[in-house]
């Protein structure tokens, strides 16, 4: 379980192909302290690392979890949004998130406001539901707050401090992103009879 809080942001060093994906990711974490079989939020998307060196850690991905995200168009020098699992008793300063992606979006428009960037994302029409103007929303793992919902596009705002720390800084429009929609919004759904997926 995360945050949304990201801690790093790493750069694909390497794809592996194979009968499952390997990627091998930069990090500014001591991977000293970085046990394998850890669970690691990449991009939003929960990942177990399997190897390790100085400076970087090794992950797989199945043909699920590929088709599901936006790991299937990842290359090397990607950069990776990044955050170690939660541990009892740290700050929550996010939302909970699983780092199990519900969709791939897009980003449809960008514009200055402020000091901050508004991004407006286009969800895939079934998960629109589940989005709520001021609830949260993971995309690729950065947790944020909904400013408006209309149709299957919603907005949000990142400060500067996000634009620089995370890789939402150097998004274009018609890029995609990992979704994650609010845990509670996905089993209040599932109890209505709606499957959001």
């Amino acid at each position: 379980m995360f945050t949304g809080i990201v801690t790093d942001l790493g750069r694909v060093r390497a794809v592996l192909p194979g009968g499952d994906t390997g990627y091998d990711i930069e990090t500014h974490y001591d991977t000293g302290t970085l046990a394998i079989g850890a669970s690691i939020a990449c991009a939003g998307v929960c990942l177990t690392a399997i190897e390790r060196g100085q400076g970087w850690f090794r992950v797989q991905a199945s043909a699920e979890t590929r088709a599901r995200s936006t790991l299937a168009n990842w290359r090397v020098g990607t950069p990776v949004n990044l955050e170690r699992s939660l541990k009892l008793g740290d700050e929550l300063g996010g939302h909970l998130v699983l780092g199990h992606v519900d969709g791939v979006g897009r980003l449809a428009s960008l514009r200055e406001e402020g000091d901050s960037v508004r991004l407006v994302f286009e969800a895939p029409a079934a998960l629109a539901p589940g989005i709520a103007s001021k609830g949260s929303i993971a995309v690729d793992g950065v947790s944020l707050t909904v400013n408006e919902v209309t149709g299957a596009r919603f907005g949000v705002n990142i400060i500067p401090h996000t634009r620089a720390v995370t890789s939402l800084g150097s998004l274009k429009v018609g890029d995609p992103v990992n979704l994650e929609l609010d845990l509670i919004a996905r089993y209040v759904a599932r109890l209505m009879g709606r499957d959001l997926a």
